[in-house]
């Protein structure tokens, strides 16, 4: 197949030039913005779509897994409303995801189909900050994985504390609170419900 000169000229936006996928939301595509145990947080500008530095990690413990968002999701009512609580609003960020992988990939800035698994209910400073748990869906040793049943419970363990340590700084009170582990058929639900909210907030 061949492309016209200007289809190479520019590389999509990560969040709006990418598509959450064809098989979502079962398998997403995920854009990857840290790699496991980076002591360097990245994060992706909203306005340039470039990755970019946010700042070197504070705390001592590192993210046990790859980390990133779905394309074309946001964090909006919907997303919100179904952590059961009143009032509470969405991040208005795209959905975060971790994704477990057998084999170390050590680069970021890249795209990877990812089978969803299940999730966190995470609320940070007062609003809901999902974080998708998913397999790399081309992966031999989690090829078997259908959910967080499936995924060593110490595992769990460390996205948990990572998410509950990883902005703490002494002396300020720490917000975050994460919820119990919720499995894959909530998990499409929350997916659901941003792909929605990205269409309210930005359309089709």
């Amino acid at each position: 197949m061949s492309f016209p000169d200007t289809f190479y000229r520019w590389r999509p936006h990560p969040w709006h030039g990418l598509t959450t996928g064809d098989k979502a939301p079962d398998i997403v595509n995920a854009y990857i913005e840290i790699t496991p145990f980076d002591p360097v947080k990245y994060e992706t500008d909203k306005k340039t779509g470039y990755l970019m530095v946010d700042r070197p990690q504070r705390a001592s413990s590192l993210q046990p897994s790859l980390y990133g968002f779905i394309p074309r999701t946001y964090c909006g009512r919907r997303t919100a409303a179904l952590m059961g609580e009143e009032g509470l609003k969405g991040d208005k960020d795209p959905l975060d995801i971790c994704v477990l992988s057998e084999r170390p990939i050590t680069r970021s800035d890249i795209v990877l189909h990812a089978r969803v698994l299940g999730g966190l209910p995470m609320i940070d400073g007062g609003e809901a900050d999902d974080k998708i748990i998913a397999v790399l869906a081309t992966d031999n040793i989690w090829a078997d994985a259908e959910s967080l049943d499936d995924v060593p419970e110490v595992f769990i363990e460390r996205l948990d504390h990572y998410f509950r340590t990883y902005k703490m700084v002494p002396g300020q009170e720490n917000n975050v609170s994460i919820g119990k582990p919720y499995g894959k058929a909530h998990a499409e639900k929350v997916i659901q419900a941003s792909m929605l909210d990205y269409i309210d907030m930005f359309g089709e």
